[in-house]
């Protein structure tokens, strides 16, 4: 049998046959240039829509010296998961220069809205083509997100979610990321009764409502005989998180599990090994980090609920360069997945 003939995708040479003109003309409709008549832009449009084509912007972006400016705005204050975080970006930002995408980061003090709203309107379209915002969500960091869409800016929520851009962010899904450790607490512990101690950084950050909010419908419905405990808020604060970490297990002796919701979770985990807690009581945590990955190993963690930060980090790159070029991103390849890591499979 004859091999078949290989279908080749149609070229703005093909496009000029089709609508009778000339390839400069298709150039200025591709382009959106003026001096073309209505009536020419109308026959090339349509030979657009018959033949199938679609149009290679990275090749027209290079033709014509187009280059992407990204900045990651990032906590000032973080740890080996955030650290992760900006090996990638710089990994990611050697990768993608070939593509004319450059990635640079800038660290914000995600305590203070005001200043987060001033430094986002710091921000030309001049100098940077897109940011990706790792910040709770407030009215002032919103207000300023969206005067920075407006000035021609793309910004895309970058982990930490905020109501206006639900979807267009990248990160897991938190409801499913508490519930799933909630599954994985329960199973470990069985049959036994007892309190869950849930540690958190702040609960005025939307991942963290919606982690504890899937985190206690899933404990509500599988396993009655286990009493969550109100969040402990740690703000971060290695000293006030020791201190409400040893109150917690002194008022609740009877403490089985315990659930780190925070992203950072060496600092609580550490107290937890210096108080010298029942080697039986459950523990999981969220993220891969190398604290993790060692308390998995040396079984002083249970399982790790945990987001690529690689793929994080190329997402948020891939939309934010889809967005300024006005084309949809594949939602499949976009799609963190909730990875669940345990000793045997570290």
């Amino acid at each position: 049998m004859a091999p078949q003939k290989l279908m080749l995708r149609p070229t703005t040479k093909d496009l000029a046959k089709a609508a009778g003109v000339s390839r400069a003309t298709v150039d200025r409709v591709l382009n959106d240039r003026d001096g073309v008549k209505q009536k020419t832009v109308d026959r090339v449009q349509q030979a657009i829509k018959d033949l199938g084509f679609v149009r290679n912007l990275q090749a027209a972006n290079l033709a014509k010296s187009q280059s992407y400016r990204f900045i990651f705005a990032l906590p000032r204050s973080g740890d080996q998961f955030l650290e992760r975080i900006v090996q990638h970006i710089e990994e990611a930002a050697e990768i993608f220069s070939t593509d004319h995408i450059f990635c640079d980061v800038r660290h914000i003090n995600e305590n203070d809205p005001h200043s987060i709203s001033d430094f986002l309107d710091s921000l030309s379209p001049n100098e940077v083509t897109g940011v990706a915002i790792m910040s709770p969500e407030t009215p002032q960091v919103r207000d300023a997100i969206s005067r920075l869409q407006d000035r021609g800016v793309a910004a895309l929520p970058f982990i930490s979610n905020q109501t206006m851009m639900d979807a267009d962010w990248v990160g897991i899904n938190n409801r499913a990321a508490g519930a799933t450790a909630a599954l994985l607490l329960g199973q470990f512990i069985g049959p036994k009764a007892g309190s869950i101690m849930v540690i958190a950084e702040s609960m005025q950050s939307r991942d963290s409502l919606e982690r504890r909010l899937g985190f206690d419908e899933e404990m509500n419905a599988g396993f009655e005989q286990l009493r969550v405990l109100p969040s402990l808020e740690t703000y971060g604060n290695e000293i006030r998180a020791g201190e409400i970490i040893a109150a917690s297990l002194a008022s609740n002796p009877d403490t089985v599990g315990i659930y780190v919701m925070a992203s950072e979770a060496r600092k609580p985990l550490s107290i937890l090994y210096d108080l010298d807690i029942d080697p039986s009581i459950t523990k999981i945590a969220h993220e891969r980090t190398p604290y993790t990955e060692h308390a998995l190993r040396t079984r002083t963690l249970d399982g790790i609920i945990a987001q690529d930060a690689g793929h994080l980090v190329r997402s948020a790159i891939r939309r934010l360069k889809g967005n300024v070029d006005q084309r949809r991103t594949v939602g499949s390849q976009e799609n963190i997945r909730i990875d669940i890591l345990l000793r045997t499979n570290i």
